[in-house]
């Protein structure tokens, strides 16, 4: 009994070995028991399956603001990946940008560069620099692999992949709904499968700082001001009226901690947005 503990204890530690890489440009380890790339068919069946159920606005101004703020940071980021000689991340990705009609206050950047606003969040963002702000954040959460990684998280929860398994594939036929669930369930299309808020959540907290740099640094790219992420996140908190739960049981970072991180990082950003812009000593927004 006690050698076949040491074994299942050896190969899942070896699973967490193997499973394991860091995330481009921040460092990070994570998990990842499957392959970023696996999730592409699935992140484009789902996307397509979305906007054929719901009201995508094809016209207008705020349609317009999301599809050139999606274009141009699509080019930061491929321009930043190129330099840094991680642009093998973007492989496969086929890159899309629209609007919902929907009063959720929410957007989603799904695997591949399949983006959706909602337009319940634009009112918020107010103009084409805070959609930038929302754009960049969700995209980060596509180049840092954040999808295959909360797949990871949630099918080791849901007992699809075991010591010694990786791959979607193993984990479909294992438990093909809760595998299905937990895809549905990371863009809010359902509801998620039950797992662990102590093993769950916190690593989604730094998943969503990580965005929050990442998205920083692309937007700046772009020639976004930086600053108004700030903003942005202030008025989203204002928004919220106060109704959310303690941080630590939140998936996202209290609105304090959020905005004190966001202006840690704010003064690399504005080095990039004035050098990307041919300002040396800019205090404007653009």
């Amino acid at each position: 009994m006690k050698m076949k503990r040491f074994i299942i204890a050896s190969l899942a530690s070896l699973v967490f070995v193997v499973a394991c890489q860091k995330v481009p440009l921040t460092g990070r380890n994570q998990l990842m028991l499957i392959n970023s790339k696996e999730l592409l068919p699935m992140s484009f069946t789902s996307y397509k399956e979305v906007l054929d159920t719901s009201k995508v606005l094809r016209s207008g101004s705020q349609v317009e603001m999301v599809k050139r703020a999606g274009q141009r940071i699509r080019k930061s980021v491929e321009a930043y990946l190129t330099a840094n000689n991680y642009s093998q991340v973007l492989e496969g990705f086929q890159w899309e940008f629209n609007v919902i009609e929907n009063k959720a206050v929410n957007a989603w950047c799904m695997p591949g560069g399949k983006v959706v606003f909602y337009t319940g969040i634009l009112p918020i963002c107010r103009d084409e620099t805070g959609i930038a702000v929302v754009m960049g954040h969700e995209i980060s959460h596509a180049i840092a692999s954040h999808g295959a990684e909360r797949m990871s998280q949630g099918l080791l929860a849901q007992g699809a992949l075991t010591a010694g398994q990786v791959g979607l594939g193993v984990a479909m036929a294992n438990k093909p709904q809760e595998t299905q669930n937990i895809w549905m369930g990371l863009y809010g299309i359902a509801a998620p499968a039950a797992a662990s808020v102590g093993y769950i959540l916190p690593n989604s907290r730094n998943q969503e700082s990580e965005a929050d740099r990442l998205g920083l640094t692309f937007m700046a790219m772009a020639g976004y001001d930086p600053r108004a992420a700030v903003d942005f996140w202030q008025r989203m908190a204002q928004a919220s009226g106060g109704q959310k739960p303690p941080q630590w049981l939140s998936t996202h970072p209290a609105d304090n901690s959020r905005v004190s991180n966001l202006q840690k990082l704010m003064p690399d950003a504005v080095k990039l947005y004035n050098k990307s812009t041919g300002n040396t000593k800019s205090t404007g927004r653009r």
